[in-house]
């Protein structure tokens, strides 16, 4: 990333932290993935539940690793069983201590969106969770909230639905066609425009391309 794109990230992150705060949402600007690793585990103290939702970012900076080989109390679908046990875990990490995820897209005025098939990652951060911990590149964050839910159905949607190789239209044309196809994920559409609780949601913005 060239040192214009670096120094033109810096000042938009610092604004977009400001922005946050003034939406009871805690927010960090750091420059690299090693960086928004450190503050993460910075964040979650020693003992803590920790639950997450589907997300490349997390694992892209280490994150879930790291809280796996940590000192915490995992909850994590991935080692159920059967699809009983799954879904006991992902009910149980609506009463974990800190809830990790990431954000399909944010505007520069701090609203985030996402957009979920099964619900379970946006119902986790509107309520449950004591804690909510966000990590967002950089290559997120758009003018609007309009561009912000034009993001998260026409890039982070049909590159999410390639991955899990459903049978969407946008998996074949790229682009969201509004679609009610039995294999949409883009059944839950959440918009965060204010934190009731203040501080409650806590958000890593990072100077790297992270997640879709």
């Amino acid at each position: 990333m060239s040192e214009w794109r670096d120094k033109r990230n810096a000042l938009l992150g610092e604004r977009l932290v400001h922005a946050l705060a003034t939406r009871n949402m805690e927010a960090f600007y750091v420059e690299t993935k090693e960086d928004a690793l450190k503050k993460a585990l910075e964040l979650i103290p020693e003992g803590s539940s920790v639950g997450w939702g589907g997300s490349m970012s997390l694992s892209e900076i280490g994150l879930l690793e790291a809280v796996t080989k940590g000192n915490f109390h995992v909850l994590n679908r991935d080692t159920a069983k059967d699809a009983k046990e799954r879904e006991k875990i992902t009910r149980d990490m609506f009463s974990c201590d800190y809830f990790l995820t990431s954000c399909n897209a944010v505007s520069e005025d701090g609203i985030l969106v996402n957009i979920d098939g099964n619900g379970n990652r946006v119902a986790a951060i509107v309520f449950g969770p004591a804690h909510v911990i966000m990590v967002i590149g950089m290559n997120k964050v758009v003018k609007t909230e309009a561009d912000a839910i034009s993001r998260a159905r026409n890039e982070a949607a049909p590159v999410n639905a390639q991955r899990f190789g459903l049978q969407t239209p946008c998996s074949k044309t790229g682009s969201c066609a509004d679609c009610k196809s039995p294999d949409t994920i883009c059944c839950q559409f959440l918009t965060t425009r204010f934190s009731r609780h203040k501080g409650r949601i806590k958000i890593i913005l990072v100077n790297e391309d992270l997640g879709f």
